[in-house]
């Protein structure tokens, strides 16, 4: 009885950052549990990879090419949906550079895809979601990619902590505004996954080290673990879940 609550059959999801890492993920996951997709990437190949994995799950799966930057085109192609009831909002970037040192150009793109981006599709989707007729019965849920870097500050992180610690206070508020809608809003924090952007972070042995040493379960986590989280959040199994934040940390955040 309780295991159908992660049932998404019918639910229609939309997934940023798609292509790659965690967007892949979650969308594939999504699609496991039975929700048909709308995923967007800036890379047309990534995507028709990650549309063919989705497919064998026998759910409907639409592909857009699209910077999430780009406002009137991620308006256009939300608003042409005819309805949507879960946003994974994971699209994202990170620039390391100590605070000292950080370059103003940036300091201003991490501004602008992070957080602005993050802000103008969560506000699109939401309104799209209000307009389905039945939505107070059936319930949406916004899922914003954070980190545990939105919870702790980190070395060569600072801009990036800005981003993220801004991405929960949004989240927060968003819910509150949200909950007479019975659209639920909350964020994944995960702690270092193995993705493409984060690959070329471990080259160094040192860095490898030093984010092992602060993990007290001692291992990085896997996208799968980051996905059944997405889930579980855009599921009604978490349907009394809003205005918070779900850590993957591996006990990070617990010291």
């Amino acid at each position: 009885m309780y295991l159908k609550k992660y049932n998404l059959k019918n639910k229609v999801a939309l997934v940023t950052g798609a292509g790659k890492g965690l967007g892949k993920a979650c969308a594939i996951a999504l699609a496991e549990a039975g929700a048909n997709l709308i995923i967007i990437s800036r890379t047309k190949k990534d995507l028709d990879k990650v549309s063919k994995v989705i497919k064998k799950f026998k759910v409907k799966c639409k592909s857009y090419v699209c910077d999430v930057t780009n406002y009137n085109h991620i308006k256009s192609i939300i608003n042409e949906q005819s309805r949507i009831d879960i946003l994974i909002n994971n699209a994202g970037n990170n620039i390391p550079e100590h605070f000292t040192k950080v370059k103003t150009r940036n300091m201003e793109y991490l501004v602008k895809v992070n957080t602005i981006a993050t802000f103008n599709i969560a506000q699109l989707c939401a309104l799209k979601m209000i307009k389905s007729k039945n939505r107070k019965q059936i319930g949406g849920a916004i899922i914003n990619m954070s980190s545990q870097m939105g919870h702790v500050g980190g070395p060569i992180r600072s801009v990036y902590n800005m981003t993220k610690f801004g991405l929960e206070g949004l989240t927060k508020g968003m819910s509150i505004d949200l909950a007479k809608y019975n659209i639920r809003v909350n964020t994944i924090c995960p702690t270092f996954v193995v993705t493409p952007m984060t690959r070329k972070f471990f080259k160094s042995k040192k860095f490898k080290k030093e984010v092992l040493s602060n993990i007290p379960l001692g291992r990085f986590a896997e996208l799968s673990e980051v996905a059944s989280s997405a889930v579980f959040l855009a599921s009604d199994a978490s349907s009394m879940i809003t205005g918070t934040s779900l850590l993957v940390d591996g006990g990070w955040t617990a010291r």
